[in-house]
Order: C-alpha cells, then sequence, then structure tokens
C-alpha cells in the first residue's frame, strides 16, 4: 500500500487502501457465490469450472453496476422485490448443491456430469442478495475522490471491478486445492456432502438472516 500511494495524489492513498481492505473483508468473505465458487472448483477443477467463474463475474460485476447506479434502491423499493431475489438464488441454489452433492469423483467424471454454466454463474450473482449488502457497504462506505462525486465512483467502481476478478479466482483456487483429495470416492463424497450443506445454509443466511 505504501508503495501504491507514492504514485497517487496527495490525500488519496489512504481511501484506497480503506477500499481495498474493505471490499478483500466484506465482498470475500464465505456467502452464496464465494462458497458456490470454491464448491464447483473442487467438484469439476479448474478448467470446467471457468465459464462458470466467469458467469460469477460478470454478474457480480453487474451487481456493482447497479448499485453505483442506483438501480438496487428501485429494486427493493418495489414491493417484494428484494424477497423475488432471494426466492431466484435460492431456488438455484439448491439445484446447484443438489449437482455437488451427487457429483463424482474427479477421475470419474469423464466428462459425462455438466460442469454449472456460464449463464448459471450469472443468474446465481445477479440473485445473491448478500452481494448487494456486502457490494454497497463497501461502495457507499468509502470515499476515494470528495470533491468529485462522478469521478469517485469511476474510481470505486473500477477498483470493485478488479477485486471481483482477484476474489473469485482466489476461491475458485481454493476450491481446486481440494481436487487431489476429491480423487478418492469416499473423501470427495464426504467433502461434496459438506460443501453442499454449507451452500446451502450461508444461502438460507443471506436470504432470511
Amino acid at each position: 500500500m505504501e508503495a501504491l500511494a507514492a504514485f497517487l495524489p496527495p490525500g488519496m492513498g489512504r481511501p484506497l487502501a480503506t477500499l481495498i481492505l474493505a471490499s478483500m473483508v466484506v465482498m470475500g468473505s464465505p456467502g452464496p457465490s464465494t462458497i458456490s465458487m470454491t464448491a464447483v472448483g473442487a467438484s469439476f477443477g479448474v478448467r470446467r469450472s471457468l465459464g462458470y467463474a466467469s458467469g460469477l463475474i460478470v454478474g457480480t460485476i453487474a451487481v456493482l453496476l447497479m448499485v453505483a447506479m442506483g438501480v438496487m434502491a428501485l429494486v427493493t423499493s418495489i414491493p417484494y422485490g428484494a424477497l423475488v431475489l432471494g426466492g431466484v438464488s435460492a431456488v438455484y441454489i439448491a439445484f446447484l448443491a443438489f449437482k455437488i452433492a451427487t457429483a463424482p469423483p474427479l477421475d470419474n467424471q469423464g466428462g459425462r456430469t455438466a460442469a454449472p454454466t456460464f449463464l448459471g454463474g450469472v443468474l446465481l450473482a445477479i440473485a445473491n442478495p448478500k452481494a448487494y449488502l456486502a457490494i454497497a457497504a463497501v461502495f457507499a462506505g468509502t470515499t476515494v475522490i470528495a470533491d468529485d462525486h462522478g469521478l469517485d465512483a469511476i474510481v470505486k467502481t473500477a477498483l470493485l471491478s478488479a477485486m471481483i476478478v482477484a476474489i473469485h479466482i482466489c476461491w475458485l483456487m481454493a476450491g481446486a486445492g481440494l481436487s487431489r483429495v476429491l480423487q478418492d470416492p469416499v473423501s470427495s463424497r464426504v467433502i461434496n456432502l459438506a460443501l453442499a450443506a454449507v451452500l446451502v445454509i450461508m444461502t438460507g443466511l443471506a436470504v432470511f438472516g
């Protein structure tokens, strides 16, 4: 952070560092999107999970843009708007958890078990209630350029977009790190069931918590 601050205009170093740290803690914490990324990476490996990962990243950046433009405030002002989002997320998460829980060991898949798709990642990200709350908290909680609100929003959007990519890649690699264990049928079944259960629990907390 010290090296970065040397190349920034005076006064911007600390707000940017605060924004980065806040995004790591709030947006990078376990939730439906990040846990699903780990579970999919563990169950299907890095290569077959890239489509889903790309969908999550694109969908989450879309959520960021909606928050930046105030679209989310409009959605939640509509009666049952937030509830509908939560319901869509819960339905897809249940389907995804089933796929993860029933996925065979990586060595035995042979391409027969279809990995979650790009579109599935986009859908989960857009319908994920935690994403809106976390991104809104980080976006509104830090001001980088106090005297220019438009430029401030652009800088924060660009930086948070980069953090969204980095966070999802880290969670994907964490899941892929379990792939060796998942080649054993017994360990694979136990870990897949555990990841599916955690995914359902985290979704329940995000939707009903």
